[in-house]
C-alpha cells in the first residue's frame, strides 16, 4: 500500500464536464463518479473566493473529488464558478462576489438532479453560495468549511433554520473571518447547525485536510468508517 499524498488522485470514473446556466454562461468543471459501483451520496463542491486565488483546484476541493469517489463511494462535482480560471478550466463570466453566482450553483444541482443524496460543501466564500443560494428542494444538507458570512445575511440563515436540513459547520480556532465562539452565536440563528471546532487549525486548513473530509463524510455518510483510509 501506498500513502495518499497532497497530490494523489484515486480512481474513479471522471469526466470533464460544462456547466449551462441560465443566464448563459459555460462554466468549468468535473464529475467524479465511484470507480466499480454507484454513489451512495452526492456532494456539490463549492470553492472559496476566485479573488483570492480560490477554484476547483484549491486543495481541499481537490482533495475531495480525489479521494471520496474511490473511499467513500461519493459521486462529487466540482466547478469554476463564473470568471474563474484555474488549470481545470476557464469559466465564462465575471465574478460577482455572490450575487449572479446564484445560477452557477443551481446549473450544478440540475447537473446532478438524477444522482442520489446531494449534499452542498462549501469552503469560505463557497459557504455563502451554500446559505445564500443552496436551500434547493433536492439538497439533503450541507457542510460548510470555514463559514465567512460576509454576504448571508439573516434571513438566509432563518430560512435554513425553517427548513430543519442539517448542517455541519468546520470552524477553524484561528481562522481570518468567523472563529468558534463567534459561530456558536451567529449560527445559533439555525438550532440544527453543528459546529466543530478545529484547534490550531488556520482559514485554509493546511495541514488538516484530512480531518476535514472525515468531518465531511461523518456527516453525510454516517455508515462510512471514519478516518477515511491514509493508504491505498
Amino acid at each position: 500500500m501506498t500513502r495518499i499524498g497532497p497530490n494523489t488522485v484515486l480512481p474513479a470514473r471522471r469526466t470533464p464536464v460544462v456547466l449551462t446556466t441560465a443566464d448563459g454562461e459555460r462554466l468549468a468543471g468535473e464529475l467524479a463518479l465511484p470507480p466499480e459501483s454507484d454513489p451512495i451520496a452526492t456532494v456539490v463542491l463549492l470553492h472559496p473566493n476566485p479573488t483570492g486565488g480560490g477554484s476547483m483546484d484549491t486543495h481541499v476541493i481537490r482533495k475531495a473529488a480525489a479521494r471520496l469517489p474511490a473511499l467513500a463511494g461519493i459521486a462529487t462535482l466540482r466547478f469554476n464558478t463564473r470568471g474563474t480560471s484555474s488549470e481545470s478550466g476557464t469559466s465564462t463570466g465575471t465574478h460577482d462576489n455572490g450575487g449572479t453566482e446564484r445560477h452557477d450553483v443551481a446549473a450544478a444541482l440540475e447537473f446532478v438532479a438524477d444522482l442520489p443524496d446531494i449534499w452542498l460543501v462549501g469552503w469560505s466564500f463557497g459557504t455563502d453560495l451554500v446559505l445564500m443560494h443552496g436551500l434547493h428542494p433536492s439538497v439533503t444538507g450541507a457542510v460548510l468549511l470555514a463559514p465567512t458570512l460576509r454576504r448571508s445575511r439573516p434571513e438566509h440563515l432563518a430560512a435554513w433554520a425553517t427548513s430543519g436540513k442539517p448542517l455541519r459547520c468546520l470552524v477553524p480556532e484561528l481562522d481570518d473571518y468567523v472563529r468558534p465562539a463567534a459561530a456558536r452565536t451567529r449560527f445559533a440563528a439555525i438550532p440544527q447547525a453543528e459546529i466543530i471546532e478545529f484547534p490550531a487549525c488556520k482559514h485554509l486548513f493546511v495541514g488538516q485536510a484530512d480531518q476535514a473530509l472525515d468531518a465531511v463524510v461523518d456527516f453525510i455518510s454516517p455508515t462510512t468508517p471514519t478516518p477515511l483510509p491514509r493508504e491505498w
